[in-house]
């Protein structure tokens, strides 16, 4: 038994500096817990398909794959017309041009809700003010007066804020339960304000008042000026390190709540109607750049029917301010395409990105690296084909996994430890892969932490709230990283607990009818 857990603890040592090598946070070892799965390659997402990590092989035997190519792709000749050979020849990504950290130093003194109004500071929280109490005064011109109101002031629309996080603490199901005598009762915040008057806030609260004239995107119209601020804050506040990954984060309901509730709950619930889009810090988990569209509606996007057309759209917008400083991106299968990896690549944008016959666009790949050969192959075993400085990996591990990539050498090798079966050779590029996918992966658990359980039935609110969650998450990491952590040493709750009482003022705790 002690030898079976030394060995587990120099498997573990191992990984820890094969993942320093890579720039990956130690802290993959601290707050997350266990892996989340056996293999490396699994979804970033909740309820979204598109990055769906199986082995190709399990794909084509579930569709009745005959063996051809994927539309697109290359045949043998037109493969070596094109460029495409199996020489290999060694790849350096030129030295990254930045320093990634904090863009500003926060004093020791610092506190939560300073890091919180990095990114949603006084003069946005004034303008839900002006924008609530113009919109409660439209509406009771149209609708009638509504005698229990009264405008709304800045400390109550921070106390108003203070109340729907709280729910990402607690984890409790409504925000109303704070005011209940059951279980998520919270009587200690509950004195702040009342249920009426929070209600009353709730019925009116509002970014954008009115309908602009022109812009955009109409659809999200009463939520981007505040998309737009927040956005230009995570780029004022902190510089991202070389390695960055562009996903879906975990934005769906809490996996415990899921597990617990009943098949008519479940039925309820309305699917939402937007998707999220992120990049993110892979070194950090810092999250640099959000990007939202509409499912079904005018905002552009939507009007895309192709699927990698789409996703491409969506990482063009996301790595639009990065260009010229040699950023590794990695992606998924419906991101993750030659003419793409090509694009970013006039950019001093490097790519690495997971391949599916079904969910990529394989257009100019060769067909004999995308179809799995009738001869078994080993655990590890690859194959590698080049054309310029792109390489396209063909690696097994249980299954057949393809790599598109032009950020790591073809010719140097890595490994795969897994605490089961030891170490699983493979190119660096499935290694670093497999790194930094695993970390993000891992930091959504993390990240759930401040995932606010309010569930509004309008969608500009449910993507104002997940903005606040990310907003919160971010804030969280730059307290991390700065002075005021090493003074008190909050852990993630307790930074939200903190947070939330911040914004109620909590020390004086007189309550407003």
């Amino acid at each position: 038994m002690a030898e079976c857990g030394r060995k587990a603890l120099s498997l573990l040592e191992a990984a820890r500096s094969r993942y320093e090598s890579l720039q990956i946070s130690d802290d993959v070892f601290g707050e997350s817990g266990d892996d989340s799965s056996d293999n490396p390659f699994y979804s970033t997402s909740g309820d979204s398909d598109s990055d769906n990590y199986m082995g190709e092989e399990e794909q084509q035997q579930q569709h009745g794959s005959t063996g051809a190519g994927p539309p697109g792709s290359l045949s043998r000749s037109q493969a070596e017309e094109e460029g495409w050979t199996e020489t290999l020849q060694d790849v350096t990504v030129p030295p990254f041009k930045e320093t990634y950290g904090p863009a500003q130093k926060m004093p020791a003194t610092a506190t939560a809700l300073d890091f919180f109004q990095l990114f949603v500071p006084d003069n946005c929280i004034q303008n839900m003010v002006t924008q609530t109490n113009m919109y409660a005064k439209k509406f009771q011109e149209r609708f009638g007066s509504d005698e229990g109101w009264r405008p709304v002031t800045a400390q109550e629309m921070k106390a108003f804020l203070g109340f729907v996080t709280s729910t990402s603490v607690h984890r409790c199901e409504s925000v109303l339960s704070i005011w209940s005598s059951g279980f998520f009762s919270n009587r200690s915040i509950a004195l702040k304000m009342s249920q009426v008057r929070f209600e009353k806030i709730l019925k009116y609260f509002h970014i954008v008042a009115f309908r602009p004239s022109q812009g955009s995107n109409q659809g999200l119209y009463k939520i981007q000026p505040f998309l737009d601020l927040l956005q230009q804050s995570f780029s004022c506040t902190f510089r991202p390190s070389q390695t960055q990954v562009l996903h879906e984060p975990l934005i769906d309901e809490d996996p415990v709540f899921i597990t617990t509730c009943t098949e008519r709950e479940l039925r309820k619930r309305k699917k939402r109607k937007f998707s999220l889009w992120v990049r993110q810090c892979t070194s950090t988990g810092f999250i640099c750049q959000i990007s939202v569209h509409l499912k079904e509606g005018t905002d552009g996007l939507a009007t895309l029917k192709n699927k990698p057309q789409l996703h491409s759209l969506v990482a063009k917008q996301l790595c639009q301010n990065i260009s010229g400083k040699n950023t590794i991106i990695f992606t998924g299968p419906s991101i993750t395409s030659l003419s793409l990896f090509t694009e970013f690549s006039k950019q001093d944008i490097y790519c690495c990105g997971l391949l599916s016959t079904r969910k990529s666009d394989c257009t100019g790949l060769p067909q004999n690296m995308l179809v799995c050969s009738s001869t078994p192959a080993q655990r590890g075993q690859s194959r590698v084909m080049m054309k310029g400085s792109m390489s396209l990996i063909s690696w097994y591990n249980k299954g057949h996994f393809r790599f598109l990539t032009n950020g790591y050498s073809p010719t140097k090798q890595g490994i795969i430890i897994k605490r089961k079966s030891g170490e699983i050779a493979c190119p660096l590029a499935v290694e670093a892969f497999a790194a930094h996918l695993s970390y993000i992966c891992k930091y959504d658990d993390k990240y759930s932490k401040y995932f606010i359980f309010h569930k509004p039935n309008k969608t500009w609110q449910q993507v104002f709230w997940l903005s606040i969650s990310i907003a919160i998450n971010n804030a969280y990491i730059l307290y991390k990283m700065s002075d005021a952590y090493t003074v008190k040493r909050y852990s993630r709750a307790q930074f939200g607990e903190r947070l939330v009482k911040e914004l109620l003022d909590l020390d004086d705790c007189s309550p407003t009818q």
